[in-house]
């Protein structure tokens, strides 16, 4: 019986210090090489020195496994993945979205934070919008046809009127613009009756311009409303396809470009958040699509709140987690601890500091 006690405690010991050793193999001995790149407010770089809310979660992280580690910086997102595709850091805390296509090329942990794809674009009043759609050049095109219709029935009244009506249509350049007026007058139902055909041949005109004049009225109302409201609607955002309206620009290989390449949106690509909302502040693009978290931060800090906003429908939800190479050992060390500090308070306080 002792002997079977003895057995059992000796195959505990063992499996236990296999399992330690497991655990212990898969943490380098050597300090680790995260990677990072300047995203506000998540990693932002001042004189060499890193902070950001994944700066003080990896911290957080740390604590628990007190691993030795250095920062590498990238000069961009697209560096940065290349760099965690090669095998170049040990894993990345950036802000990096789980994406189908990002998943054959790298590991990802636990999401550690939940994000949208949402779109910047330049605040407009109501009212200058509103005007700009109403001296569209279709409206003015429709104006100026309308002006030639006007004229034209003008002429031909004052063609039959000139000679026999002459005191109320006159002659030569003068009596082509009464002609105009005449026309203009009876289009818009307003009647002066200041001048009136008086011949068969102007009587004939005026009752065919009153009849065309009631059709093209009708028409132009219908018309003008119907441009306004279809001009509105194109300026709503209500889904990706939608995006293919405007100039758009978006963060190169980022997850929002992913999603603009997938519905085959034209973009031009700007190398991070910074220069992307730039573009937008100096009217090099219209739209800028990116991480609604860095749109809303870097708005902010340039205190351009009243002059570029966020478009109050997203395009998609986010899921950021650390990225590692392939294969990597490090995945299973850090994943259960990054999934116990979110369940801790020192978690949320980090969280609530940024929000």
């Amino acid at each position: 019986m002792a002997m079977k006690q003895l057995s059992f405690l000796l195959l505990l010991f063992i499996s236990l210090s296999s399992i330690n050793l497991s655990a212990q193999d898969s943490i380098p001995n050597d300090k680790l090489l995260i990677g990072v790149t300047p995203t506000p407010p998540f990693v932002i770089e001042e004189d060499g020195e890193f902070t950001g809310l994944s700066i003080d979660a990896w911290e957080l992280v740390n604590k628990e496994i007190d691993l030795e580690y250095e920062f590498k910086q990238y000069g961009s997102l697209a560096e940065l993945l290349s760099g965690i595709e090669n095998n170049e850091v040990d894993f990345s805390i950036n802000p990096v979205t789980v994406t189908n296509s990002r998943m054959q090329r790298m590991e990802f942990s636990q999401p550690y934070f939940i994000s949208h794809t949402a779109v910047a674009k330049r605040s407009e009043s109501q009212i200058f919008s509103y005007l700009g759609n109403l001296f569209s050049w279709n409206f003015i095109s429709a104006i100026l046809i309308l002006l030639a219709v006007i004229f034209i029935f003008g002429f031909l009244v004052w063609i039959f009127e000139r000679k026999k009506n002459a005191e109320e249509f006159g002659n030569g350049s003068r009596g082509i613009l009464q002609g105009f007026w005449w026309s203009a007058v009876t289009m818009t139902t307003v009647g002066y009756g200041d001048k009136s055909p008086r011949t068969t041949g102007g009587r004939v005109i005026a009752l065919i311009w009153m009849f065309m004049a009631i059709i093209i009225i009708s028409s132009l109302t219908a018309g003008i409303a119907s441009s306004l409201t279809v001009q509105t609607m194109n300026d709503e955002i209500n889904s990706v396809q939608d995006l293919s309206k405007f100039e758009v620009a978006s963060v190169k290989s980022s997850s929002a470009q992913e999603l603009l390449d997938l519905y085959n949106i034209k973009h031009t690509a700007a190398s991070n958040g910074m220069e992307g909302i730039s573009m937008v502040e100096n009217e090099e693009t219209k739209l800028f699509v990116y991480d609604e978290p860095i749109l809303r931060y870097e708005i902010n800090r340039r205190g351009l709140e009243n002059e570029i906003e966020i478009h109050p429908k997203t395009l998609k939800k986010d899921y950021y987690g650390y990225s590692f190479p392939k294969n990597s050992k490090l995945l299973d060390t850090i994943n259960p601890v990054l999934i116990g500090v979110m369940k801790s308070m020192e978690w949320n306080t980090i969280m609530s500091e940024y929000e």
